[in-house]
């Protein structure tokens, strides 16, 4: 379908694709210790949906689809990132009027945090909240970003540093250099769909590197 590597799954459901998904980690030395988030429609307005074989949803032409997922290499650190497709070749306008809002609060969070460390001054995990959020409340939506922004990534997905985060706690903690965390603001529309736009940072002294990129920039259009 469109080259975007589902060509091979004939009864496409959100089951059948976390279990593609895990068969390609396992292909790559990967682990993960829970599956990914396939989240359908309604579904992906859910920020903690668990998809399990008894509520699986088949993916049909004009479904929303929201893909989290993170996984490693044994002793290494995770990569955990977020992307959204639609499937047909016309991106309905709400979509993107919605995914524009989330993707302008991750790049906003993300010059944050390149303009603190360019300016060598100390930031903050709730400061990076708050860069993403204004974003997202001047827009009309603040309420419909119903989490924190980023967590700490080590070995564990969820690492022990300092969470981007203002909202479920307000994180003093110092963002330090050498560590890793992840930028993911998301608007949920309850009852419709919801968008999340995921990214990894890692600092240094001199820099912050954004991994996995290319960062989407656009809902994918998995059927042309």
């Amino acid at each position: 379908m469109n080259g975007y590597g589902f060509d091979h799954v004939i009864d496409l459901s959100a089951e059948n694709l976390t279990e593609f998904i895990l068969e390609r980690f396992a292909s790559r030395g990967l682990t993960t210790h829970h599956p990914p988030i396939v989240a359908i429609n309604a579904h992906s307005a859910d920020p903690h949906f668990e998809p399990t074989a008894q509520d699986s949803t088949p993916i049909r032409p004009g479904d929303f689809v929201l893909i989290d997922l993170w996984a490693k290499e044994p002793g290494s650190v995770y990569a955990d990132f977020t992307w959204t497709g639609f499937m047909g070749g016309h991106i309905p306008e709400r979509y993107q009027e919605i995914f524009t809002i989330v993707c302008n609060a991750r790049d906003a969070a993300i010059a944050f945090v390149k303009e603190r460390i360019r300016r060598e001054q100390p930031f903050f995990g709730y400061e990076v909240d708050a860069a993403a959020r204004k974003i997202i409340t001047e827009a009309g939506y603040g309420n419909f970003f119903v989490h924190r922004t980023g967590h700490s990534i080590g070995e564990e997905v969820h690492g022990n540093g300092a969470n981007m985060d203002g909202l479920e706690t307000r994180d003093e903690r110092r963002v330090l250099p050498s560590t890793c965390f992840s930028i993911e603001p998301g608007i949920y529309l309850a009852g419709e769909f919801g968008v999340r736009s995921e990214v990894n940072v890692y600092v240094t002294e001199r820099e912050a590197i954004v991994t996995g990129e290319p960062m989407q920039t656009e809902i994918i259009p998995i059927l042309p």
